[in-house]
C-alpha cells in the first residue's frame, strides 16, 4: 500500500518481542564508505527539494540516491542498499523527534529509506522506525503502530528494556528491546542541529535514545559518555548505515525547534563511520554560525568535545582528524 494509505489505516496493538531469527540470512560482509583509506562522508545538496514549506518528494528520493551512491562509490544506489542489507534481515529505523514537527527526522525521508530497504528485498514487517517515546514519534507526525503489515513505529517505553546492565567507560545502561531483540542491522538517521548543553547532536548523540537513562550523562557537554554509550557491542555492530537529516538544519538553541535559528538546509549527508561524520556536521553548524553572528561552540562553553573522544585509542569509533576524512559532493 502506498504510504498516504498505510498512515490512514495505521492501528495499535502489541508486537512480538524477541522473535526468532532461525533462518534468516546472514549478515552481508562489512560494506563500508571507505576511500583511499580515508572514511567518506557524502554531501548532498538540492535547494529545489523545498518547494515552499514543502518537500517535493520525488526530489527527495533522488538527492536520497545520489547521496547513497557516492558515499559507496557506486553508479546505482541500489547497489549499495543490497551490499548493505541482507534479504530476511530485520532492521530498524533509530530517528530523531524529541523536537516535534520541527527539526525532527523528517517522515518523508523516513518513507524514502524504508522504500529502499524493500527494493533491497527487506520485508515492511521487519522494518521498525523507534525512537525514545510514542508520544516523541506522534509529536513528530509519525504514526504509533506495532502490529499488522509493513512497517512498525514505536518508542522505547513500548518496547521496553532488555535485562542486561550494559556497562561500558563511565556508563551503566540498559539498551532498548528494539536493539536488542528486534534487529539485526541499524541505520541511524539523525537531524543536523545544535545542543544546548552537548553542543551538537549528530550521529554519536542519537544513541543516547537508545538507553534507558541518559539524562545522567549530559554532564561536560556529555564527554566522555555519548562516546560510551556509542561502545556498547550491539549498537556498534548492528549499525550498516548513517543517513543525517540536514533539510532543516539548527545552530543554536536545540534541541528544541528555535526558529530563529534554523534554516534550509536542504541536504543530507551519509556515512558509515559516525566520527567522521559528526566531524562534519560540527563544522557545517560552526559555519553558520559565524554567518549569523554566533561565537564558537568553545567560546559558548560547550565544544562537543565528545567527538573527540570517540575517535581517540581507548573508543576507536572512527576518525576525527580532518585529513582522514574525504567529503564527497555528491
Amino acid at each position: 500500500m502506498d504510504r498516504r494509505a498505510f498512515l490512514r489505516s495505521v492501528a495499535v496493538g502489541p508486537f512480538l518481542i524477541g522473535l526468532s531469527s532461525k533462518g534468516r540470512a546472514a549478515p552481508p560482509a562489512p560494506f563500508r564508505a571507505v576511500r583511499g583509506g580515508k572514511s567518506v562522508v557524502a554531501r548532498g545538496q538540492d535547494p529545489s527539494v523545498w518547494q515552499g514549506g514543502r518537500l517535493d518528494e520525488s526530489k527527495l528520493g533522488v538527492l536520497l540516491d545520489r547521496t547513497v551512491a557516492a558515499a559507496f562509490g557506486v553508479s546505482d544506489a541500489k547497489e549499495a542498499w543490497r551490499r548493505l542489507f541482507s534479504r530476511g534481515e530485520r532492521v530498524g529505523i533509530k530517528v530523531n523527534c524529541l523536537s516535534g514537527k520541527h527539526m525532527s527526522t523528517n517522515l518523508a525521508l523516513v518513507w524514502a529509506i524504508i522504500e529502499r530497504l524493500q527494493e533491497a528485498g527487506i520485508s515492511g514487517g521487519d522494518i521498525v522506525v523507534w525512537d525514545r517515546l510514542n508520544a516523541d514519534l506522534e509529536k513528530a507526525g509519525y504514526p504509533v503502530r506495532t502490529r499488522g503489515q509493513g512497517p512498525r513505529f514505536c518508542g522505547n517505553d513500548y518496547a521496553g528494556y532488555y535485562e542486561r546492565l550494559y556497562a561500558v567507560g563511565e556508563i551503566g545502561s540498559l539498551v532498548s528491546n528494539v536493539v536488542m531483540r528486534e534487529c539485526d542491522a541499524l541505520v541511524n538517521v539523525p537531524v543536523l542541529k545544535d545542543h544546548g548543553i552537548t553542543g551538537v547532536t549528530l550521529a554519536l548523540k542519537n544513541y543516547f535514545g537508545a538507553i534507558h537513562n541518559p539524562n545522567k550523562y549530559h554532564a561536560r557537554c556529555g564527554d566522555p559518555y555519548i562516546a560510551d554509550a556509542n561502545l556498547i557491542p550491539p549498537l556498534r555492530e548492528k549499525t550498516r548505515l548513517i543517513i543525517c537529516d540536514g533539510l532543516e538544519a539548527q545552530c543554536d538553541g536545540g534541541p528544541p525547534y528555535m526558529p530563529q535559528w534554523a534554516w534550509k538546509y536542504s541536504a543530507l549527508l551519509v556515512a558509515t563511520d559516525p566520527v567522521a561524520l559528526d566531524v562534519v556536521g560540527w563544522r557545517i553548524i560552526e559555519q553558520r554560525r559565524k554567518e549569523v553572528g554566533l561565537p564558537t561552540l568553545r567560546e559558548a562553553g560547550r565544544e562537543p568535545t565528545y567527538i573527540l573522544t570517540a575517535a581517540d585509542a581507548t573508543h576507536q569509533l572512527g576518525v576525527a582528524d580532518p585529513a582522514k576524512i574525504e567529503v564527497v559532493e555528491a
